[in-house]
């Protein structure tokens, strides 16, 4: 795994020798191994390498034969292989064993078709010496980065935004549309990033650019058509695919790991794959680890179990550098156990594979599925429903609104994602008046559902969350920490391949007996012991609700919350009452208090510390 930054501007070509340089420098975590740059007149290209495949000839940018092409990639092709011999027959002529050749060659026979050929987790641009022009891609699913930005006459773009600052014509502002949503999402969810005028480039699509002109181009999209086969032959194919897709994921020049918790899909994988080491962190709290489940099944599975417990102190420590690393401001509280995991995980092995993607590929969040105490009420009549729904959804927050809004309302009107922290009402009361804004939620969520209109809700929630929350939260996280501390994750289960199988599998498979992602616990049953196949789904639980009931914690937020750069952006008195009422216990605040918090840390971080 690597890093890529680059620019287009008419700078001289000694300066941007020197610029370049300076923005590689800021993502060398990416790809502490090694460096390579391109210059000439209209842009300039930097590379950092992490040394995962082909460690002698690999170094980027690599050229074609006629050294009028050359790419400077982030990811893993896991198909290489197949299209090295393809185009092999073809008549190119390789000069490395690398996958980063493969797209290289393959664009050059196959143009922008060459996405569609590609199974793997990517960011790459090209560059034509001769046409002078650009071009670029993000994988699938975005599981690798990819931000742009034009500003007076420069274009710049890379793996993360952080190295766009040293960048001389980088305009460093804050995206005032950005805050509100994010309130209620708690991740950045909008195209357009919190600096101004920076964009992610979305997953499934590429661009060129020429001249000046920028043209973006959706290739994949994600589609749930249900096709009605029996159970087991689903089965089956689930199960073919997912250990073809560890085969697959596990192809390295260098050791390969597993990240494992106490849930099914990271025990899955670390079955299938039986690594030398596997690795999870914990919480010294009751109830907030499940070290001791992933170390039950390691001795099982004879394989080592690394393990850490993390304490409250050094928590509260590294918030600032995972807001860093995140480049924007990320209130999902599991980055920062996973932060620590990889902390971890580096002075052992390079790459890890993890189990994300299957919740969203297989329908196994709770919210997909309905509790008893919601399908009893669902036999009051609609309209009795839909009216209590309406009246407590326009009420301030209280213990039981989600019931009646989740049983009462289209799911169009209250679904988010597997977060909400802050709705509309709620956001606007304690944002400053620039900062009111930025869009609704459901005028970000409207735009996706309207593109599944006829599905029934579960499919609805699986489609969403796999636009919003895969991308923008659980892999940006992912990517982010794992680059942090210089180690590749790999996620089998969200492969293009697998997607392929999931998608055809009707609802009934996939939430049943009571449980959600029924068939993929099915299958996992025939590797696992059923206690780890059937465990519900904890994720990275956090200890942070009951932290900031502390004095030494508490003490800590509300320092922030009164600084006078915090009235930029928040009523201070609103704050305040949340951090109040959540210590004298009225209410738990939590999530909300953390969702601000987050921010405040990333604003310190970028626009104060780093000036």
């Amino acid at each position: 795994m690597c890093g890529i930054v680059g620019f287009i501007d008419k700078k001289e070509t000694k300066e941007k020798n020197k610029i370049i340089k300076k923005m590689s420098e800021k993502i060398i975590h990416r790809g502490p191994d090694s460096e390579g740059f391109y210059v000439d007149e209209i842009i300039a290209l930097g590379h950092r390498r992490l040394n995962v495949l082909d460690l002698e000839t690999g170094d980027q940018p690599i050229y074609n034969e006629k050294k009028d092409k050359l790419i400077i990639f982030n990811g893993e092709i896991y198909n290489f292989q197949e299209l090295r011999k393809e185009l092999k027959k073809k008549k190119y002529k390789f000069i490395t064993n690398s996958d980063t050749e493969v797209i290289l060659h393959g664009y050059e026979e196959y143009g922008a078709r060459i996405v569609n050929k590609l199974r793997g987790q990517f960011a790459f641009v090209i560059w034509d010496i001769k046409k002078k022009e650009l071009f670029g891609a993000r994988d699938h699913f975005g599981m690798k980065p990819f931000y742009y930005a034009k500003m007076d006459d420069t274009f710049i773009f890379g793996s993360e935004i952080k190295s766009f600052i040293p960048h001389p014509n980088f305009k460093k502002e804050i995206n005032k549309d950005a805050l509100k949503p994010y309130l209620t999402f708690q991740y950045s969810v909008l195209e357009e990033t919190f600096f101004k005028n920076v964009y992610k480039l979305l997953p499934g699509h590429y661009f060129t650019y020429k001249k000046g002109q920028m043209k973006i181009k959706k290739y994949y999209e994600i589609e749930f058509k249900e096709q009605n086969k029996p159970i087991d032959k689903y089965m089956e194919e689930i199960e073919k695919v997912v250990k073809e897709s560890v085969k697959y994921h596990k192809v390295s020049d260098v050791p390969v790991g597993s990240f494992l918790s106490g849930g099914v899909d990271s025990s899955y994988i670390t079955t299938l794959l039986k690594p030398n080491k596997n690795f999870s962190v914990g919480f010294e709290n009751k109830g907030f680890s499940e070290v001791n489940y992933a170390k039950e099944l390691s001795d099982l599975l004879k394989i080592e179990n690394v393990n850490k417990i993390i304490k409250a102190d050094e928590f509260f420590d590294k918030l600032e550098l995972v807001q860093y690393h995140s480049d924007e401001p990320h209130a999902n509280l599991s980055a920062v156990p996973l932060y620590f995991l990889s902390e971890l995980t580096k002075d052992h092995v390079t790459v890890v594979l993890s189990g994300e993607g299957a919740d969203e590929l297989f329908g196994g969040y709770t919210s997909y599925s309905l509790v008893k105490e919601d399908k009893m009420y669902r036999k009051v009549p609609k309209f009795i429903r839909y009216s209590l729904g309406k009246i407590a959804n326009s009420l301030p927050t209280f213990h039981g609104k989600h019931f009646l809004v989740k049983n009462g309302l289209p799911i169009e009107d209250y679904y988010v994602g597997q977060a909400f922290i802050f709705d509309d009402k709620e956001a606007k009361k304690i944002v400053t008046e620039p900062y009111k804004h930025g869009p609704n939620f459901k005028e970000i969520t409207k735009p996706i559902f309207d593109k599944v209109k006829n599905k029934d809700d579960v499919t609805k929630m699986q489609y969403l969350d796999m636009h919003l929350w895969l991308p923008h939260d659980i892999l940006l996280k992912a990517d982010k920490m794992t680059m942090a501390h210089s180690i590749e994750v790999r996620a089998p289960l969200l492969d293009i391949e697998v997607m392929k199988i999931a998608s055809k599998i009707p609802t009934n498979y996939k939430i049943s007996h009571g449980t959600t992602k029924y068939i993929f616990r099915e299958c996992t049953n025939k590797e696992l012991p059923e206690e780890w196949a059937k465990r519900p789904k904890l994720g990275f639980p956090v200890p942070f609700t009951q932290w900031i009931k502390e004095d030494k914690y508490y003490n800590l937020i509300k320092k922030e919350f009164t600084q006078s750069y915090t009235k930029e952006f928040f009523n201070q008195d609103e704050i305040l009452k949340l951090l109040e009422d959540h210590y004298h216990n009225k209410t738990n605040n939590g999530r909300k208090i953390w969702t601000i918090y987050a921010f405040l840390l990333w604003y310190k971080v970028y626009f104060l510390v780093n000036k």
